[in-house]
């Protein structure tokens, strides 16, 4: 269904956004909605929901939300700002891949995993904040990202980086890792 302009799929209790067109702007994903006389707590953001919105350019996402599928904001290069509750626990594969305009992000303290090429060609990225409850990051997470110039991998991080997760971070000059990997 479709809900003051965002398409959702319902079950139960809960709400998934999924892809529903072409979203430009600002999206503001509220953290229930009210469809047949019922209400739906928003708790994830579907595979593929914004792909392809190159006109999106913010995106509010509510504490409610506790996963960022995969595919979600993928090749939406027109996003500057996103950002990512303390109630999600993993970010997708894809998720933010090839978003070329956003240039800073914090991965808050409740996600403990950060999927395969997450940001990968995010070439705007200068700041990434990495929180210290993941313990994985995906094959290829931050691969592209020429922007980026440091990073420092959290404590929580227990056996290691996977392959490629800052392949070609050719500006990258400060790479701060935590005893535990």
């Amino acid at each position: 269904v479709t809900i003051n302009g965002i398409a959702y799929e319902l079950s139960g209790t809960t709400a998934t956004v999924v892809s529903g067109g072409n979203y430009t702007g600002t999206i503001v994903i509220p953290a229930s909605v009210s469809y047949g006389g019922k209400t739906y707590s928003v708790t994830s953001i579907g595979q593929f929901a914004f792909r392809d919105c190159i006109g999106l350019t913010s995106i509010e996402i509510p504490n409610s939300v506790t996963s960022i599928g995969g595919y979600a904001f993928e090749y939406c290069s027109g996003l500057t700002s996103v950002t990512i509750p303390n109630s999600v626990t993993g970010i997708g594969i894809h998720a933010f891949d090839q978003c070329t305009g956003l240039t800073s992000v914090t991965i808050p303290n409740s996600v403990t995993s950060i999927g395969s090429r997450a940001f990968a060609y995010c070439t705007g990225l200068t700041s990434v904040t990495i929180g210290n409850s993941v313990t994985s990051i995906g094959s290829g997470a931050f691969a592209y990202c020429s922007g980026l110039t440091s990073i420092e991998i959290p404590n929580s991080i227990k056996h290691s980086i996977t392959k490629y997760a800052f392949e070609y971070c050719s500006s990258l000059t400060s790479v701060i890792i935590g005893d535990s990997v």
